[in-house]
Order: structure tokens, then sequence, then C-alpha cells
């Protein structure tokens, strides 16, 4: 597990702002940075090579009707994720955490997890996103394994999307714990065989 998400980008998008002359720190200040983010920030394949200079420049227009140009700040914002150190923080890449994971499961299925990784949540929709996971991952991961990394449209949403599947499943009433029940047993309740 990773700590570093979509807020983690926003936020060093904010700081990279503050350092070019431009200060967010309200909270609905903070919400046009988020917006920013998502829509002219990406994910480089190579940063480096983004830093010399090679970034296409983007505008945003503020609701006030002030324009934000933006270079490097459209890459170096996530590459929080692949490099939480950027913001202080000893939280593992997201690309260790994959890794870790998969490596952490019986050989006889690493296999089949690597050729299987679904992409889900807000961020993994920067673009770019997917083609730097399977190359951080790919450079990592033992010789001749096969790496599959499958997009959904609607990852954004993919986390309810599921929990909506299974809360209409018949069988998930029987893992339901009442409120009678916790207060009953305490949280050991949700540690029974039935969950």
């Amino acid at each position: 597990r990773s700590d570093v998400a979509g807020g983690d980008v926003t936020k060093r998008l904010q700081l990279l702002l503050r350092k070019g002359g431009l200060a967010f720190s309200t909270t609905a200040e903070s919400d046009f940075c988020s917006a920013m983010k998502e829509e002219v920030c990406y994910v480089s394949n190579v940063p480096a090579k983004e830093d010399s200079g090679q970034t296409q420049k983007a505008q945003y227009q503020l609701p006030d009707g002030q324009v934000v140009d933006l270079s490097s700040e459209r890459h170096r914002s996530s590459e929080v994720l692949f490099d939480p150190s950027l913001m202080g923080s000893e939280e593992r890449p997201v690309h260790d955490v994959l890794l870790s994971s998969v490596m952490s499961a019986d050989m006889d299925l690493r296999s089949t997890l690597f050729s299987n990784v679904v992409l889900a949540g807000g961020t993994t929709s920067l673009p770019g996103f997917g083609d730097r996971l399977l190359y951080e991952v790919r450079s990592r991961a033992p010789e001749r394994t096969r790496i599959r990394i499958s997009a959904p449209p609607e990852r954004g949403e993919s986390a309810w999307v599921g929990g909506s599947i299974l809360a209409s499943l018949a069988t998930f009433k029987n893992m339901w714990v009442t409120r009678g029940e916790y207060e009953e047993y305490g949280s050991s309740i949700l540690h029974r065989g039935s969950l």
C-alpha cells in the first residue's frame, strides 16, 4: 500500500506553480489546481528528457480570466507517484508497490498477476500513466515476464462500480454486519469467518 495519490500530485503542482510566482493557497484555489492537473498534466515516460526543455507548453484559464502558462509543471507534478521523495515522503513508488505485491504471491501465480494488471482510480487517467507504469515495472520485473496493463475507460469510478456489484450479489447479504451485532460484539465481529 502507498498513500501517494492524486491529492499529492495536486499539492506538488501547487508547489511548482508557487515557485513560478503563482500562489494557490485557499481551498477554492486548490480545487483550481486539481482541475488544472486533470486537464493539462501528464506522466512522462522519460522525465529527464522532458526536463531538458522539450516540454510542450499548455495554457489553463482560471475562472477569473487569468491565463496560467504551464510547461515542465505538467509532468513534474505527477513524478511524485514514481518518486515520492520529491515531496519528502518515505512512501514507496507506485511501481514498487505493484512489484512487491506480485512478487509476494506464490511463484505459480506471478505470471498470471503480471499479465492481468488493471488500473483503477482517477489518477491513473493521467495521460501516459499506464505507459510509464509498464516501463518501470518491465525494467524491474524478472526477464521474459509478460506484463499486460489494462486501463478501462471507467477506471475513475472502478471502486464504486465494484462495490455496487458486490452489494448486489445475493450472497453478500450473509456478510452484512448489523448495527446490533456490532454493538454486541464490537469490532471483532468483522473478523468472523463469513466475511
